[in-house]
This record gives C-alpha cells, structure tokens and sequence, in this order.
C-alpha cells in the first residue's frame, strides 16, 4: 500500500488536464466547422460534392504524421502564414498548446463531418417543404427542423471527435511537441515513459485512456438508444 501511496504522490497529472482541454476545445472547432462543411456539402452538386467530401475526409485516412507534417508547414514561423500570425497577432502555433489544438481538430474534424454529413442526407425532405410552406425562414429551419431531426448523428459525431482528438498523438507530437506541463498529453506522457521503461506509470495511464474510451462510448450508445427507442425493430 506504501507503494501504491507513494506512485500516486508522486504522479504527474498534467497529461490528463491537458488531455481533456484539448479534446473539448477540438471537439468545439470540429462542431462548427464540421456542422457547416456538411451542410455544403450536402447542397453541392455531385462532382463539387465529391471533390469536397474527399477533401474533408482526407485526415481521416491519412497518417496522422501526414497531416502533422503540413501543419508544421502552414504553422511555421519559418513560413509566410505562420510568420503573419505570430508577427501580426501574437500567436505561436508550434511548440504551444494551441498547437495541440489544431492538431486534434484537423484530425477529428473528418468524423464530426461525415456523421453530420449523414445525418443531413437521411432527413426527410418533406419536413423541409413543409417548414417552407408555413414560411419560415431557411435559417429557422435549419436550427428547428433540421437540427433537431440530425441530433443524434450529431451527437455521435461531437462525442467520437471528442475521443479521437483526446487520444489524439501523431500529428500533436509534430506539430506541438512534448512539453510537460504545457503540451504533453496522455499519449504522449505513454510513448515517453515507455521510452524510459517506467511501465508502471505507462501502465497507470493506459488504464486512464481506456476507462475514459468506454465511458464515452457508453455515453454514445445511451445518447443512440433513446433514438433508437422511436425506431420500430424488424
């Protein structure tokens, strides 16, 4: 017990604060951004429609590394954008917390896209012609017809960004780093310690990450459920 007393004395948990803020802060980015590229999408013709949709998934099967790679690129004080937004505004992308944040939200950004982007092509349209034909407006419509109708493939795509942006490591190891206590996340604290040999701490932290997996996975599937309930089984 000394033992156990003493790890957890002795434990860091900085991992799991940043972790958690980086994977709300993402999901948020993915949110919008997801919510509005898939309601484009969705009203695009079908070459632009395909060429978009590969675009906005192309994070999704890519190497996270990839993708880590071209963020260094864009973020780089060494390159023109990343020079305009340290020099012009104040903001430093590399090496940074709000890397982690870019990083986690380009890579979960294609999951709250394509669940979204799902949910807006299985409405019924007649709900839409309907609204239309008392005269409400298509901004009303899409927050109180088409919303309310998507939720649960929204939620589904909101909750699975979440996870893949806190277990997020490839792209935040290039783009961010590893800094403790400023950009070192779960993942990264893992793949460090194992480096080290401490599988105890790696141990501890694995058992972290999946304690939280399943609990946002039994939050989907309760959040589905209720759905799924109104939906007659064949």
């Amino acid at each position: 017990m000394s033992s156990i007393a003493a790890f957890f004395s002795t434990l860091d948990w900085s991992p799991l604060w940043i972790s958690l803020k980086t994977g709300i802060v993402a999901a948020g980015i993915s949110f919008f951004l997801g919510i509005f590229a898939a309601r484009k999408v969705v009203k695009a013709g079908p070459k632009l429609r395909a060429v978009a949709d590969g675009f906005f998934t192309l994070p999704l099967v890519l190497p996270p590394t990839v993708a880590g790679f071209f963020l260094l690129l864009l973020f780089s004080t060494r390159r023109p954008f990343g020079s305009m937004l340290q020099h012009t505004f104040g903001i430093k992308v590399v090496q940074t917390w709000i890397g982690c944040i870019a990083a986690a939200a380009v890579i979960a950004f294609p999951l709250m896209y394509r669940n979204a982007r799902a949910a807006f092509e299985q409405i019924d349209v007649d709900l839409v012609y309907a609204a239309r034909t008392l005269g409400m407006s298509e901004t009303r419509i899409f927050w109180r017809v088409i919303m309310p109708a998507a939720s649960p493939g929204i939620v589904s795509g909101t909750i699975l960004a979440f996870a893949r942006a806190l277990g997020e490591y490839g792209a935040t190891s290039m783009l961010a780093g590893n800094i403790p206590g400023k950009t070192g996340t779960i993942s990264q604290k893992i793949a460090m310690v194992i480096q080290n040999g401490d599988y105890q701490t790696a141990g501890f932290w694995v058992l972290v990450v999946m304690i939280l997996a399943f609990l946002i996975v039994l939050v989907m599937n309760l959040v589905t459920s209720k759905h799924m309930k109104n939906i007659k089984r064949y």
